[in-house]
């Protein structure tokens, strides 16, 4: 089956909405990923998925930056993501990635996060969306929007798993029924964000959503970002510096341009157009 036709998962589940013309091709999707042999719905299919999503859809504000309202509905995330192939912030990434585990058959739920604040203190609920799924009653956290994060599933458990970003555990609070996501820092370990299991809708996320665009307290309106993983560590784009990042060693590249900030969206992101082409013409 090419053509899978969705409505918006208000209520959790998948319904069809043939009438509205809603056409998803969870296969275009997956090609988008660089996956061109079937899936199945089994840990080694989801860690490719992670993966290659990790490495093909860039982490980018690119339209915060040029003051194009970001829309969560799933055809609007497609149509940027898979047709246009842009890339997106969590919202967008994990959202996305959402309908495509569920119309694979995975077990998925979509979770609210609060993020680790510079001053030491968690920000507001649907701070940050990540995914939780069920694999033979293991459960693992799946976040391909946070940026420099794992690249495959992290086991609620509470095992670590360590890649060439660093490594990383899930760690419980069965008091405060708090779980939260860590990354080692030295001999340390650093909970990035806090997430309970209460299962949310794509709408939950809409207040959020506005404040990540338009609040000047923000970290999304400071600074365009263009970032996605490699093989060997990372490309990002910071403002006008382009910075390679291989194992731990990073080399930082001043832009000199607009439009060499363009060939380099295109040359290492894969971003032909971008909202500011739109608002040129």
């Amino acid at each position: 089956m090419d053509k899978v036709n969705m409505d918006w998962f208000e209520s959790g589940t998948i319904s069809e909405c043939e009438e509205r013309g809603c056409a998803m091709d969870h296969n275009e999707y997956l090609r988008r990923i660089n996956i061109t042999e079937g899936v199945s719905v089994d840990y080694e299919s989801l860690c490719l998925i992670q993966s290659e999503h990790m490495y093909h859809v860039p982490f980018e504000n690119l339209d915060i930056a040029a003051g194009v309202p970001i829309e969560l509905e799933y055809e609007s995330m497609y149509e940027k993501l898979i047709v246009k192939g842009r890339g997106g912030y969590c919202y967008e990434l994990n959202g996305l990635l959402y309908w495509l585990l569920r119309t694979l058959g995975f077990s998925v739920s979509m979770l609210s996060a609060s993020v680790m604040r510079e001053d030491g203190k968690f920000g507001p609920e649907f701070d940050h969306m990540l995914l939780l799924v069920n694999l033979n009653g293991m459960d693992y956290v799946v976040d391909v929007g946070f940026g420099d994060s794992v690249r495959s599933p992290l086991p609620l458990s509470g095992e670590i798993v360590t890649d060439i970003s660093g490594s990383y555990r899930i760690e419980n609070d069965t008091n405060r029924r708090v779980l939260y996501f860590q990354k080692q820092t030295g001999t340390d370990w650093t909970s990035e964000y806090a997430f309970t299991l209460r299962p949310r809708r794509l709408d939950e996320f809409q207040v959020m959503n506005v404040y990540q665009q338009t609040s000047l307290d923000s970290h999304f309106t400071q600074n365009l970002i263009c970032s996605v993983a490699t093989l060997t560590g990372r490309l990002t784009i910071s403002g006008n510096v382009l910075i390679e990042t291989i194992g731990s060693d990073k080399t930082r590249s001043a832009i000199q341009s607009e439009a060499e900030r363009v060939i380099l969206l295109k040359r290492y992101f894969g971003i032909d157009e971008t909202p500011f082409d739109e608002e040129e013409a």
